[in-house]
């Protein structure tokens, strides 16, 4: 990182720092919750306590991927599977999006002290006109489609204040498809999921192009507050 300003180090260090807490599990035990969590053992875990109640073990499970090793698009599946591909997919695309919605408002809210610790003041503004611009919103809705990122890419939201209205569009835009195709390829065993993985990679810049401007214009109209 030679050469580069001392406040775009720092801001890089707060990313590979959340890099790294969000990678730890994994480290720890990835090995043991990827062999558990396949599509009958998650079915069987999300039906335990009834089939009424799988659509709250699946949100469940999908919020503690913030913390675990827990392969999300596995609950995905599973909840097509036990739902089909609607129902199960309006179940999986809102678990994803509360589990991002925690990630941002926990960091928001108590994370920036130690965010201005390292990267900085100067840090943090660049990162805050960084996610509060149009780069941002595309940040947050492919980041969904990428392993790892999404935890993160929802931290440094947080962190660097993105306008909540911005980031929850951004987030549905990437979180919705992904739980409607997952739990698609759970509904029909797998037999054609290249096409929903396609559409699920294909939507959320769809819909951002289409949605993004539609939150800009109404940030300059209202005076360029962030809402």
């Amino acid at each position: 990182m030679e050469g580069l300003p001392l406040y775009l180090v720092r801001l890089v260090w707060l990313f590979l720092i959340l890099v790294v807490l969000v990678l730890l599990p994994f480290a720890v035990w990835g090995d043991v919750f990827s062999g558990y969590f396949d599509l009958q053992n998650t079915s069987e875990v999300l039906i335990k306590p009834g089939r009424a109640w799988a659509w709250a073990v699946g949100v469940a499970l999908l919020i503690l991927d913030l913390i675990l090793p827990i392969p999300g698009t596995m609950v995905m599946s599973a909840l097509g599977f036990i739902y089909g591909p609607f129902a199960g997919g309006i179940v999986a695309g809102a678990g994803s999006l509360l589990s991002g919605l925690l990630a941002y408002g926990f960091c928001r809210t108590l994370g920036r002290p130690a965010a201005r610790w390292i990267a900085g003041e100067k840090g943090l503004v660049r990162g805050e006109l960084l996610f509060g611009g149009a780069a941002g919103g595309w940040l947050v809705a492919l980041s969904r489609w990428l392993p790892v990122f999404p935890e993160v890419i929802s931290c440094v939201a947080g962190l660097t204040l993105m306008p909540f209205r911005r980031f929850c569009l951004a987030l549905a835009c990437g979180t919705l498809p992904l739980g409607f195709a997952f739990a698609a390829i759970g509904h029909w065993g797998h037999e054609h999921p290249t096409f929903a993985l396609v559409l699920s990679a294909g939507l959320p810049p769809l819909l951002w192009v289409i949605l993004g401007p539609i939150v800009a214009r109404d940030r300059e109209s209202s005076g360029g507050i962030p809402k």
